[in-house]
């Protein structure tokens, strides 16, 4: 039987999986992505330093003045992502396609602007004009920003390659024919838009706008859920368990969505309210996997040996040694373990903050690399700290039986 479940993973499972992973749309989305990482980590900085979890340091800030710069630099970075995602996805497809891919970069973000209303109605009914919505340019456009990335990268991708495009006589400097080629692409996107724009517009709505309602909210809902997670948990770690990168298989299906919890989050503190699920917050972010971290101990010389090796990296969250050193992968033994054991977590910890015994996740976040506790400490507290400490009981008490067997 177990020879039949083999088979059938590494022959049926494995390779559709590896094929999803390396399809253009996919890489283009996960690479990406990434553009918004620095940002966000920058905004986390200043996030912090202005909702420090220490009373007086925050009482202190408010005093001298600077809690207004701090908040200034964290809608600054938060409230793009999306805009830094379809110009990232957009360059990214381009690039991979082997195409001059700045301009492709451009045009995304042209694309995504007019796409989105440039006036807004006020409390006081008068109309402002010549803006730029900030409500769609962070989380709630993350998806209308990845389809937009991905229809302008692909769209410019195939006029380049097609040579459907002006070209210039030999010796003009490189950037002007690259400008010069973008033009025939960059006519035919930017009408598209513009057209959408007006359709939507006639409807009394945006192509953003209508993406968020009829796809983002209900996916993310999925993923905020208990389902969710437990899905989230056992995709990743039973790829794992065949040798596959699981976290690239979720992050490239899960990753945007996450991303976008995270940032709705942020706004809700933004507003003046407390961050809790009853006022909306989601439970499932992009920080909620940065809690988790296995522990190991063994008798066997090999393992004691290889545990040697990889404490250190361990303690940074890196766990590849454990993984393919001990082994994880293909290793009976260690099957139920190493997918229950973060499914039972990800089950606790939704469970600890749906009942409010934890804080649901802010805008803050930390690099994977930030070793557990102190990153349970940044992003939430000392209750998070805390909760990463059972976690850690939970893991070790889960994995001895196993690995002294």
């Amino acid at each position: 039987m177990r020879k039949k479940v083999f088979k059938f993973m590494n022959d049926q499972v494995v390779p559709r999986a590896l094929k999803f992973v390396n399809l253009k749309g996919i890489v283009a989305l996960k690479e990406g992505i990434l553009y918004t990482l620095p940002l966000l980590m920058i905004g986390s900085i200043f996030l912090l330093i202005g909702s420090f979890p220490y009373a007086p340091v925050v009482e202190f800030i408010n005093e001298i003045g600077w809690k207004g710069a701090l908040d200034q630099v964290t809608g600054a970075t938060f409230n793009i992502s999306a805009i830094v995602a379809v110009v990232g996805i957009a360059y990214s497809y381009a690039k991979n396609e082997k195409v001059e891919p700045l301009s492709a970069g451009f045009l995304g973000f042209v694309c995504f602007l007019i796409t989105l209303r440039s006036s807004i109605l006020s409390e006081g009914n008068e109309v402002g004009t010549n803006i730029i919505d900030r409500t769609w340019t962070a989380g709630q456009g993350m998806i209308g920003a990845i389809i937009i990335g991905l229809i302008v990268g692909a769209v410019y991708s195939l006029f380049l390659k097609k040579g459907l495009t002006i070209k210039m006589p030999q010796g003009v400097p490189t950037n002007v024919a690259s400008s010069f080629a973008a033009l025939v692409p960059g006519i035919v996107l930017i009408t598209g838009s513009a057209i959408i724009y007006q359709i939507f517009d006639l409807m009394g709505t945006t192509l953003i706008e209508a993406i968020y309602h009829a796809i983002q909210a209900p996916m993310q809902g999925v993923t905020d859920s208990l389902f969710g997670i437990i899905l989230y948990c056992t995709i990743a770690t039973v790829f794992w368990w065949f040798g596959v990168h699981g976290g690239s298989i979720v992050t490239g299906i899960m990753g945007a969505l996450l991303l976008s919890n995270l940032t709705a989050n942020q706004a809700i503190l933004d507003s003046g309210q407390a961050l809790t699920v009853e006022n909306g917050a989601y439970i499932v972010t992009d920080q909620f996997t940065a809690v988790f971290i296995m522990a190991f101990f063994a008798k066997s010389k090999q393992l004691k040996e290889l545990g040697k090796l990889s404490f250190i990296p361990s303690i940074f969250n890196i766990n590849e040694p454990v993984i393919f050193g001990t082994p994880i992968v293909m290793n009976p033994f260690l099957f139920m373990p190493f997918v229950l054991t973060p499914t039972l977590v990800g089950v606790l910890m939704y469970g600890a903050i749906a009942f409010g015994l934890v804080p649901p996740f802010s805008g803050v976040t930390v690099p994977w690399t930030t070793p557990a506790i102190i990153s349970g400490f940044l992003l939430g507290g000392w209750r998070m700290a805390v909760a990463q400490v059972i976690i850690l009981g939970i893991s070790i008490a889960m994995y001895f039986p196993f690995i002294k067997k």
